[in-house]
């Protein structure tokens, strides 16, 4: 049975008014355009859970942020892409994600601080996440690096990784949160699910997706990974609610990667509502553990699991 915390997330999000950006193509459009007068901050707030140590680079192009165990040599190497429907900066819960991530893994962390649309596009942003996967394969082995990313994330962390595994680099991991996997949105499964809803709805996303496209076919992986070929991708795990418009799309992914004879773990949550393992609620909590734990060990080669969270 869903917590009590987690029940009370949705009348929460809707009283803070996540679905009214969503409502229409105007929300949609005056929330962008109120982001890029007034930027929000990108970068991690002062207090963070401890035992990480918080770097910056800007050798590349964007900023990317390190974040790594303190007093220790990291295991691995994650990348790690926020969410934000390619218009939303990183938020504090995705910081607050990474530096436990960091602790519970042993690993280096590194969170790309992309530019948003309309400045960045999938066309623009994608390959340049899947070059930094690959610069992190090449140095420490691609049995080393893994991506993980939430909503829009997830999609830019699966269009990349299919993008690795075409240059001969399928990666130890990727986790995907609540991807967004087909940018059409026209799945007949979310037609049920909207209503309830509390965070997402079409019609203001169809307007970022727009933005984020441009100009690219819907079908496009770079876009839409639901429509890549799937096979030799390394390691799959998705985690969803089912109270999360994009539950059905993730459905139909588990179902593509398990035919592709990829090893895919499936954390199907019911009740749970978008990006459930960010939030602070018993549910997400056992969720980032679980997120933890497997990032340490590699699934055998073609299993498949679905999975519930494990016991508090």
């Amino acid at each position: 049975m869903p917590s009590l915390a987690s029940r009370m997330m949705p009348p929460v999000l809707r009283a803070l008014g996540y679905r009214r950006r969503f409502a229409s193509p105007q929300a949609t459009t005056k929330l962008i355009a109120a982001r890029r007068l007034r930027p929000l901050p990108y970068g991690p707030p002062r207090r963070l859970p401890a035992g990480v140590d918080i770097r910056i680079s800007h050798d590349s192009d964007w900023p990317i942020y390190e974040v790594l165990p303190v007093g220790a040599v990291p295991r691995g190497q994650i990348v790690y892409v926020h969410g934000g429907a390619w218009i939303n900066q990183i938020a504090i819960q995705h910081w607050q994600f990474v530096a436990e991530l960091a602790a519970a893994t042993g690993s280096r962390v590194l969170v790309p601080i992309y530019p948003l649309a309309p400045r960045g596009t999938a066309a623009t942003v994608v390959p340049r996440v899947a070059e930094l996967l690959l610069e992190l394969a090449a140095g420490h082995g691609a049995e080393n690096v893994s991506v993980i990313g939430d909503s829009a994330g997830g999609q830019i962390a699966l269009s990349a990784a299919l993008l690795a595994r075409d240059r001969g680099m399928p990666l130890a991991h990727t986790v995907l949160i609540a991807p967004a996997l087909d940018l059409r949105l026209n799945n007949p499964d979310i037609d049920a699910i909207e209503p309830n809803d509390p965070w997402l709805v079409r019609p203001g996303l169809r307007t970022a997706v727009e933005l984020w496209r441009a100009g690219l076919p819907l079908d496009d992986p770079v876009v839409s990974p639901l429509f890549g070929d799937l096979a030799g991708l390394g390691p799959l795990t998705v985690f969803v609610g089912t109270r999360d418009i994009t539950h059905p799309d993730c459905v139909l992914l588990v179902s593509k990667a398990q035919g592709a004879g990829v090893a895919t773990e499936f954390h199907e949550a019911p009740g749970m509502v978008h990006v459930y393992p960010l939030l602070p609620i018993p549910e997400g909590r056992r969720a980032r553990r679980t997120i933890a734990r497997l990032l340490q060990q590699a699934p055998a080669s073609g299993a498949y699991t679905r999975a519930a969270d494990p016991p508090r």
